[in-house]
């Protein structure tokens, strides 16, 4: 049996879908009334509570043999206590609850961001970089130390604990690709140079696939990059998913420093003025996008024997077709 944390979301509903096609039980964490439903239609048996509910967790991974974590807050905009009371926090006290429980493998879903520092080129990035924490990038800073405490709550042979770090994760369903679509029609896209930046992509079951691997394959106190195994540019990426929506894609862009102080300037004026909703740009947007960033899988393919099941082609059929 395994615990899923996030069920009802992008990630963790597709991962319900995916382990009971495995053949494994699966438990869902539910925050609300709406979630339990959701994980319940997906076929999960649904425990209400939440990542700071500390007797609900207790319940939720008795007699589970492993955690799938993917719960987390992932927005371009926020203050850096919320993020790390959901993302950090979250996280500690599912770790403690695994580690005194039956659980002897625990596998977070990260990000391939923990290792984005300073505005600059990143090409084939490996394992052996260090991860990286600034304080105008607050989710990854978060997706940070949350890897840092899954890793040294490794115990070989008794307690074993994974981190996959994909990239951008797209697919059939993606909420990000609403907000993009949004931002296009209130004409606040801009392209960030001349959108020729590499970027590596990770499809939304390619995903599942390397966390479904990690649990039996994978090493403890390890990190894997994953992605699809190929990379685009950010123009051509972001405009295939756009118009799989039917969105022809603007073609306005913004010289990098620009976008960096501009980005500053709406940074002060949304935390000032305390304004609703998110900047149209902000510095941990542009981190994310403004510079090259591709990743190296070939630690994955060695450990997990991993290879992308879904291709760029197919994902966007998909998508086109929904």
């Amino acid at each position: 049996m395994v615990l899923i944390t996030g069920g009802s979301g992008f990630v963790g509903g597709r991962l319900i879908q995916h382990m009971k096609a495995l053949g494994w039980h699966v438990r869902a964490l539910a925050r609300s009334p709406q979630a339990e439903r959701r994980v319940a239609s997906l076929g999960a048996e649904a425990v209400p509570g939440d990542l700071d509910d500390l007797t609900a967790l207790k319940q939720a991974v008795q007699g589970c043999e492993a955690v799938l974590h993917v719960a987390a807050v992932f927005k371009l905009w926020g203050t850096r206590e919320e993020f790390e009371h959901a993302n950090v926090d979250g996280t500690r006290n599912l770790l403690a609850a695994a580690a005194a429980s039956t659980v002897k493998r625990f596998v977070q879903v990260g990000a391939a961001a923990v290792v984005m520092g300073d505005m600059q080129p990143m090409l084939g990035a490996t394992e052996s970089l260090p991860r990286q924490e600034r304080e105008w990038a607050p989710y990854s800073a978060s997706k940070a130390q949350a890897e840092t405490l899954v890793l040294a709550a490794n115990v070989p042979g008794r307690f074993e604990t994974i981190v996959l770090r994909p990239p951008m994760i797209w697919g059939r369903g993606m909420p990000t690709l609403d907000h993009m679509i949004d931002n296009v029609r209130a004409g606040q896209f801009r392209w960030v140079g001349d959108g020729s930046q590499a970027m590596s992509t990770a499809h939304v079951d390619n995903v599942c696939h390397a966390a479904a691997l990690a649990l039996v394959r994978g090493h403890g106190g390890e990190a894997y990059f994953v992605s699809d195994g190929r990379d685009g540019t950010l123009r051509e990426v972001i405009s295939a998913l756009l118009r799989t929506r039917g969105v022809e894609p603007p073609k306005t862009s913004a010289p990098l420093p620009v976008a960096w102080m501009l980005a500053r300037v709406m940074e002060w004026v949304w935390r000032t003025f305390r304004r609703a909703g998110e900047p149209p740009i902000t510095r941990q947007m542009l981190r994310l996008i403004g510079q090259p960033f591709t990743v190296d899988i070939t630690k994955a393919k060695r450990d997990l024997g991993y290879s992308p099941v879904v291709t760029w082609e197919q994902g966007l059929t998909a998508m086109r077709a929904a």
